[in-house]
């Protein structure tokens, strides 16, 4: 007499392991997460498209760059991402140039200290910030 409940169960054990399944493929489940240094090839491709998005969208009538890179972790899912914490400082440069730009001293003088997260898929070149966070030093 038991044995035709065996067949139910077996197909509801089958369904269970689906939707738990599916359920733990929607959550982002980190693989890997370590603290890297600024050197790494795919880091300094993200802080330069991190300083120029951060000129980009900038009210400011000069431009920032980076004066010390204080950590970057690198969070590896079914993609990447790099949370960075940068100090960066307003050059001499107007907003959008980049080349030959010297620190503002004096009155001009501005560091801040930013939080950057973002995603990236660097073999082909395709970055996104998910999270920016910057305060005055």
């Amino acid at each position: 007499m038991a044995r035709p409940w065996k067949a139910p169960q077996f197909l509801l054990v089958i369904l269970v392991a689906l939707v738990a399944l599916s359920y733990q493929v929607k959550r982002k489940t980190f693989m890997s997460v370590q603290e890297v240094p600024a050197s790494e090839t795919y880091v300094i491709a993200t802080m330069q498209f991190v300083t120029n998005e951060f000129n980009r969208e900038s009210n400011d009538k000069y431009s920032f760059r980076i004066v010390r890179v204080l950590k970057v972790k690198k969070l590896i899912t079914d993609h990447m991402e790099y949370h960075m914490n940068l100090e960066m400082q307003r050059t001499t440069c107007q907003r959008l140039e980049t080349k030959n730009c010297t620190f503002q001293e004096g009155e001009l003088y501005k560091q801040i200290e930013c939080f950057f997260s973002v995603f990236v898929v660097p073999w082909f070149e395709k970055y996104k910030i998910l999270n920016k966070n910057c305060t005055n030093v």
